[in-house]
């Protein structure tokens, strides 16, 4: 690594108080936490609002709408949430899906091109995770040295204890 990367890699490190790997590790574990609390938020409120299939067909590839970027992005993510969709609930047997069942079963939750029930919610849950990525990012970078200090060193320090050699004899 060069030197000029290593002084500005040590000067986050000493700015935020927290050592480079506690800081990694923290932005890590937060940029998990903010996808994973968005994605069970939106699907619960997708399904008690009963929004998922409404939403959802609105932007399906086949839906007949115009061409432009944030169209095709929107039904690249709609494509993408229900590959994701349909491989979590076979995996796990979530979304109305029975667990272990190959996917070439027909299974009654795409008809006609058209997303219904729990995969729609899970989809449209999918698809605002993933619109929220830069905000995502930015809340992770900014709560990183809090939760660093907080959290991260804490534990790491409990860990080591144990490990370290008593100087004081």
């Amino acid at each position: 690594m060069s030197s000029s990367y290593r002084d500005a890699l040590a000067a986050i490190s000493k700015r935020t108080g927290s050592p480079l790997p506690s800081l990694i590790v923290s932005f890590a574990v937060l940029h998990e936490l903010t996808a994973i609390v968005p994605l069970v938020g939106i699907f619960y409120a997708a399904r008690g609002l009963h929004v998922g299939e409404r939403v959802v067909n609105q932007f399906t590839p086949n839906a007949g709408q115009p061409a432009g970027w944030v169209a095709c992005q929107l039904s690249q993510w709609v494509d993408e949430g229900e590959k994701w969709a349909h491989r979590v609930g076979r995996r796990y047997g979530v979304f109305g899906f029975e667990k272990g069942v190959p996917t070439n079963h027909g299974d009654g939750r795409h008809l006609s091109g058209k997303l219904a029930g729990d995969v729609a919610n899970a989809v449209l849950a999918y698809g605002a995770t993933k619109a929220l990525l830069p905000v995502r990012i930015g809340l992770s970078l900014y709560l990183s040295p809090a939760f660093s200090r907080g959290i991260v060193e804490p534990i790491r320090r409990t860990i080591i204890r144990p490990f370290k050699r008593n100087t004081d004899s």
